[in-house]
This record gives C-alpha cells, sequence and structure tokens, in this order.
C-alpha cells in the first residue's frame, strides 16, 4: 500500500460587527439594544445574561432597574440573571471572577445562541470577554464599555485577556464580540482620572498612524482636560475607528507577527502597572509610556527636541503626570525586564515600536539599554520640565 505523506487544508473565516453610538441606552424610547438582538435573526426571547462592573452599578444606581423594566417591556427578550462583579484591573488577577461568569452561563443555560452582555470599564470587558470565549467555545458577547478607555480603544478590538504569573493579559483569546454599544451617559459619572486616562490612547494611536489627529487632540487638549463633550465624542470616535481599521486592515487581525505597532507605549505601561500594584490607571501607565519612548527616541535621534517637548506638553496639558514613579536603581532594573518580558509576550523577535515623526510609525528589533536607562533617569528627574541634553 502507497504511503501517505501529508495532508494539507486551508479555508477563511469572516468576522463582522458593529459599534454603535447612543445615549441612554436602556431608556423606554431607545429601540437600539432590543434591534441589535433582532438583527441577530434569531426570533423570539433571546436569553441574555447581564454582567455589570459594581463601580458602574455604584455611579448608576437606577441601572439594574432600568435593564429590568427594558427587558420586560419587550417580549423578544429573555432577562436571565444580572451579576455585578468587581471593577478595575484586580478583577483580572482573580480566577474566582472568571468562574462566577461561567457559573453563570452554566446554570442559566447560555447557550451559543444566547448573550452575555458585559457593562463596565475595559478590565471587566477583558475579563468577561475571556469568559465567554472559553464557554461553549464561545457564547456572544455584547460589550457595553462605560469609560473613555473602553469606549475608544480596549472595547472595540479582538481581544480578551486576563493576568497570570504577574504578567498583564498573560492567559486570554482573540473571540470578536457581537457588537459594541458605546453610550455617552456613562461617561458623565467619570472620576477626572478616568476621564483623562483613554485619551493615551488617543495619544498613541495618533502618533503611529496620523497627525491631522494629533493635531486635533493638541489644538483641544484643554477642552478635553475641562471634559467638554463635543471633543471627547470626536477624539472617541476617531481612535475607535481607526483602531478597528487597523485591525481590520493591518494584516495581522489576531496578532501572529511580532509587530503590534497598537501597543506604542505598552511594554513599560504593562510593567508600571504590575510594579505599583495597578495604583495607576492603565492609560496613566501608557501615558508615561509613551513619555518614555518617545524620550529615549530622542536619545537615540529618531525625533528632534521640538518635537519631543510638543508630545510631552500636550501629555501634561491633558493632565497626565509623566514622572516614572520609581526612586530606586533596583526598580529601575524591574522596568528594563520589562522589555524582555515583552518579547517573550510577543513570541519571537523583539519588536518595538517607536516613531520617526509625528504620525510616522518606526519599529525596532534592538534596544539600547543605557540609552533606555538615561531616558528612564531623564523621566524620573525632570517631571514637567522640558527636556534639554
Amino acid at each position: 500500500m502507497k504511503r501517505m505523506n501529508s495532508i494539507e487544508q486551508s479555508f477563511k473565516v469572516e468576522y463582522t460587527y458593529k459599534l454603535h453610538f447612543t445615549s441612554h441606552l436602556f431608556s423606554s424610547e431607545n429601540t437600539l439594544f432590543k434591534d441589535v438582538l433582532l438583527n441577530y435573526g434569531k426570533g423570539d426571547n433571546t436569553k441574555i445574561l447581564f454582567v455589570v462592573d459594581d463601580g458602574v452599578h455604584k455611579c448608576h444606581p437606577n441601572l439594574l432597574d432600568e435593564i429590568n423594566a427594558y427587558c420586560n417591556a419587550h417580549d423578544t427578550i429573555q432577562l436571565k440573571d444580572i451579576l455585578i462583579v468587581k471593577g478595575g484591573e484586580a478583577c483580572k488577577n482573580d480566577h474566582n471572577n472568571v468562574t462566577a461568569i461561567l457559573k453563570g452561563i452554566n446554570g442559566k443555560s447560555i447557550c451559543r445562541h444566547s448573550f452575555v452582555v458585559a457593562i463596565g470599564g475595559g478590565a471587566v470587558i477583558d475579563m468577561v470577554g475571556y469568559a465567554t470565549a472559553i464557554a461553549h467555545r464561545g457564547v456572544k458577547l455584547i460589550r457595553i464599555p462605560t469609560t473613555v478607555l473602553s469606549q475608544n480603544d480596549s472595547a472595540v478590538g479582538v481581544k480578551n485577556s486576563i493576568n497570570e504569573f504577574g504578567k498583564k493579559n498573560f492567559l486570554g483569546t482573540f473571540a470578536p464580540p457581537y457588537a459594541i454599544i458605546n453610550d455617552a451617559d456613562f461617561l458623565t459619572t467619570l472620576e477626572q482620572r478616568d476621564w483623562i486616562s483613554g485619551i493615551a490612547e488617543a495619544v498613541k494611536v495618533s502618533l503611529i498612524k496620523d497627525e491631522s489627529f494629533f493635531n486635533f487632540i493638541s489644538e483641544n487638549a484643554t477642552k478635553l482636560a475641562n471634559r467638554e463633550m463635543e471633543a471627547m465624542d470626536y477624539l472617541i470616535f476617531r481612535c475607535a475607528e481607526m483602531h478597528m481599521h487597523h485591525i481590520a486592515k493591518g494584516g495581522d487581525p489576531f496578532e501572529s507577527g511580532s509587530s503590534r505597532p497598537l501597543d506604542f507605549g505598552h511594554w513599560a505601561a504593562h510593567k508600571l502597572e504590575y510594579m505599583t500594584n495597578y495604583k495607576l490607571r492603565h492609560g496613566e501607565a501608557v501615558a508615561i509610556g509613551i513619555a518614555l519612548d518617545v524620550t529615549y527616541g530622542y536619545l537615540v535621534g529618531l525625533i528632534d527636541e521640538n518635537t519631543l517637548n510638543h508630545i510631552l506638553h500636550v501629555l501634561e496639558e491633558v493632565g497626565f503626570n509623566l514622572q516614572i514613579p520609581l526612586h530606586k536603581e533596583i526598580e529601575i532594573d524591574q522596568l528594563l525586564a520589562g522589555i524582555e518580558e515583552f518579547r517573550e509576550h510577543l513570541g519571537g523577535e523583539l519588536t518595538i515600536t517607536l516613531i520617526s515623526g509625528i504620525g510616522k510609525k518606526h519599529d525596532v528589533h534592538e534596544i539600547d539599554m543605557d540609552k533606555m536607562r538615561k531616558a528612564i533617569i531623564m523621566r524620573n528627574t525632570i517631571g514637567k520640565e522640558k527636556v534639554s541634553c
């Protein structure tokens, strides 16, 4: 009998999901949520399990009643339960939170034609997304992000994750949501730190992709810091649009390669979050990470002093403190170790995105550790002063 050598097969799977913008999603006059479910086309009595961030629940004490009333008013929706989970990055450090979601999915008979609806900040969205992706090999997820950071960045992508072994997003999946719904009303109760935190991701994507968008942020930095909604609405829309376009058109939606431009500023950000026991918000850490990497870029000759100081000024005008909260040599060594951890996370060649100008991405595969150490020290000692070497 002739020996068979191999069988090869290839196939493509198309993903489609929509990002909707609204306000007061669960008011009786707003039909968007009902319409999103009906578009799935499975008929009446769609089973829904809600998972709500406890911080959102505290800031919007009528939310659960509104959800109940909304679902009761539409006989196409079968509300199975509403779970409250602790928000913030800490929710991604505890496997019990994932277990609670899985128990809810199992106990309430949520199947692959049912929906889990996650309402909360980016950490809760990540954690719930991970749970839904591994339940039944994938339960349909609707994300309702409630922070600037989640509305313009984390909730519009295809990644879900929790933390493990002291490493951010060590466990995770790529699983697109069925839909994302941005409700601007949730932003009105944010603390100022959370309001500005998400602006860091907009600065990030503008610096690597779109000079005109960075100019918008620069020209509107004071309005953004003062919580003017019209400026924020545009920032969220444009930032989300650019992230979704990168996922769809960037050629590597599930990050199988080593180049991840949307992680600009993130190698240091992830390490700083862990080293500060997540006292730094993700966006605050990203702002520091951007400041560090553009300072390094200046030291190695990628950008000039005026460009560096312009970027730092915009971040500071928005309200970010760019001083790295490290004080000992051993802490600097720990932060620098984050570069190797980042390479491990990439799973291959080290690729760190820098910029050679505003709107000009520049990938490097080696880091001059002496100059990066100098950049850390400069960011540690200069604070809000302008850089001059």
